[in-house]
C-alpha cells in the first residue's frame, strides 16, 4: 500500500464546536480511511498553517483521494493538502531511474 499524508485545518465553526464539545477525532478518521481501503498511522494536531496532519496506507491514489473528498465534503475543513509519500527505499529506486535519464540544459 501507499502512504499519504494529509494535512487540514478547521474552519473557525468547527473550532467553536470542538471547544464546547471537546473530542478525540481519531475513531472518524480511522473509520474514513479504513471505508477507502486503507489504514490510519497516525493522526496529530499541530501547530503553524494547519491544525492538524494525518498519515495513512491507501490501496492507491484513488483511494487516498477519495478519503481526502469524503473528509472535506462534511464542511468543517477550510483547507487541506493531500501528499503521497515514498519510502526511503522507492526513493533511492526514483534517484536511480532519474541517474539514468539524460537531460539536456537550456542554452
Amino acid at each position: 500500500m501507499s502512504h499519504y499524508m494529509f494535512q487540514f485545518t478547521y474552519t473557525p465553526e468547527a473550532w467553536a464546536a470542538l471547544t464546547k464539545n471537546p473530542q478525540d477525532r481519531t475513531d472518524t478518521v480511522r473509520a474514513l480511511v479504513e471505508q477507502n481501503g486503507g489504514s490510519l498511522l497516525a493522526f496529530y494536531y499541530c501547530f503553524g498553517e494547519y491544525d492538524g496532519v494525518i498519515l495513512f496506507e491507501a490501496p492507491d491514489d484513488l483511494a487516498a483521494a477519495a478519503a481526502s473528498v469524503a473528509g472535506v465534503s462534511a464542511g468543517h475543513l477550510q483547507v487541506n493538502r493531500t501528499i503521497k509519500l515514498l519510502t526511503p527505499q522507492e526513493g533511492v529506486e526514483v534517484m536511480r531511474k532519474a541517474g539514468g535519464v539524460s537531460v539536456q540544459r537550456p542554452t
